[in-house]
């Protein structure tokens, strides 16, 4: 392990929060609001970043394995701390509050224990959503094409912030793969911008809600989410952007590049859009049960269908007061979110697809012992180790959530909403069932359990194992 260097890299990860941190003292500054505590913040972040930079004498520039996992952890984690500053300085959040509201920004989860957003400064609002942003395509990504000034390689960063099954490089390039990657996430978001102005919305909201689709985060400038607008078209335009999230944008830098027939034919692809139109048709049947216009039951369906398997997280209306059997079919679309490469939370539906492949396999070894079966992927046989990392995966997301239920209920929570709480905050997603639904928050939690969510939430953002790895003993042994 190199610690000089993964302090060195985590110095200039806080010296870039600092730098983000203009962007709201320029948005408070534009509304006639008080510029302090961003400048505080701003400063603050610097001064400690400077003084890691500065204080370690780098030698060896070698980023290995473990490294990439503790850089990365530990990235997120200060970067999330000095993150919440303004929410303190501003005076509307206490410490752990703040901290909870910035990991759930940073983490594009979209749990809040903050309310009043309607009447909220301009800057805090922006930063809410800058946050969500930022963290959704992966800070350290960011500074992957950064990487290569200092001097440092960027590919074991890049292991540990994106631990999915399958790889998918864009470009030979690590740092090529990142510009890439940026481009087309800054031009989807400019394209929903554009298309939600058009449909009636401030130019300030477009750009809030145009970064937090983009993110999948759902951090929306009203306490009454994406409803308060009471706006068909902004909701079909959000929909459709949600849907574009939780794709692989891999697939999106094919389409531009004229591949477009190897985006259809993509396995995952096609799971993805069959999940999402099987639950929108039963949710929509269910609500026409409820005797709802079909019009208005099948936009609501797409919409909240769209916003929880993507974990975006945002609301057209209050999903709580549906039939119990939507709840059912949301609690599933929330625990397998979207596509690997995309900025969703979830198992992904990569492992979700090779996990009911290698269930078939099984099973048909267990009627047929003599035939040779395989799990298959794009027309290859799927490794073993591949098959064998994603059922640890789910192991552990599992035990995760049953654990922080448990937890949960402790402080004397239905299960219900200890359930939904915990696989909410590990898929990242936002809002849940119970006491944490459509309208609710998370403010009424306990100091604790607030932490223990905040766990969750990075966990779930960094896909369960970078973070567990650098809690076990045997991370720390030479």
């Amino acid at each position: 392990m190199n610690p000089r260097l993964d302090l060195y890299i985590v110095g200039w990860l806080l010296g870039l929060t600092g730098g983000f941190q203009i962007v709201p003292l320029l948005v408070a500054l534009a509304y006639g609001e008080a510029p302090a505590p961003y400048i505080a913040s701003a400063a603050l972040s610097f001064v400690a970043g400077a003084a890691l930079v500065w204080s370690t004498r780098v030698r060896d520039w070698s980023v290995r394995p473990r490294d990439g996992y503790l850089i990365v952890a530990a990235g997120w984690i200060a970067v999330s701390a000095f993150g919440c500053l303004p929410y303190v300085f501003a005076g509307v959040a206490g410490p752990i509050d703040a901290f909870f509201e910035s990991v759930s920004g940073f983490t594009t989860t979209g749990s809040t224990v903050l309310t009043g957003l309607d009447s909220m400064p301009h800057g805090l609002l922006l930063w809410r959503s800058f946050t969500q942003w930022l963290g959704g395509m992966g800070i350290i990504l960011f500074t992957i094409a950064l990487l290569p000034l200092l001097g440092i390689g960027g590919m074991q960063l890049f292991k540990a912030e994106v631990p999915g099954p399958i790889k998918d490089k864009i470009r030979p390039r690590l740092v090529e793969t990142a510009r890439q990657l940026w481009l087309i996430y800054f031009g989807v978001t400019a394209a929903e911008c554009l298309l939600l102005v058009l449909a009636g919305l401030s130019f300030f909201d477009a750009v809030c809600h145009s970064m937090t689709t983009l993110a999948t985060g759902g951090f929306s400038t009203r306490d009454a989410s994406i409803g308060a607008f009471e706006s068909p078209a902004v909701e079909w335009i959000i929909t459709i952007f949600m849907l574009i999230a939780g794709m692989n944008f891999v697939l999106h830098y094919r389409v531009l590049a004229g591949r477009g027939r190897e985006v259809l034919r993509d396995a995952e692809l096609r799971y993805f859009l069959v999940v999402v139109a099987v639950a929108t048709a039963m949710v929509t049947l269910v609500l026409l049960g409820e005797e709802t216009e079909s019009g208005v039951a099948f936009r609501h369906a797409a919409f909240q269908v769209a916003s929880i398997i993507s974990t975006t997280g945002f609301v057209s209306t209050d999903f709580e007061l549906w039939p119990p059997f939507t709840h059912v079919v949301l609690l599933v679309l929330m625990m397998l979110g979207g596509m690997s490469g995309s900025t969703s939370g979830g198992i992904k539906s990569l492992r979700a697809l090779l996990g009911f492949r290698a269930f078939r396999a099984t099973f048909g070894r267990l009627l047929h012992p003599r035939a040779v079966r395989s799990v298959k992927y794009g027309g290859r046989a799927v490794n073993e180790e591949v098959l064998s990392s994603i059922w640890a995966f789910l192991t552990a997301y599992y035990l995760i959530a049953a654990t922080s239920a448990a937890v949960i209920t402790l402080w004397g929570y239905d299960l219900e909403t200890a359930i939904s709480a915990s696989l909410t905050a590990l898929g990242n997603v936002g809002p849940g069932i119970g006491e944490v639904g459509a309208f609710d928050n998370f403010s009424h939690f306990p100091a604790p359990v607030k932490l223990l969510m905040a766990f969750c939430m990075l966990a779930g953002r960094l896909e369960v194992f970078t973070l567990l790895v650098i809690l076990s003993p045997g991370f720390w042994r030479r």
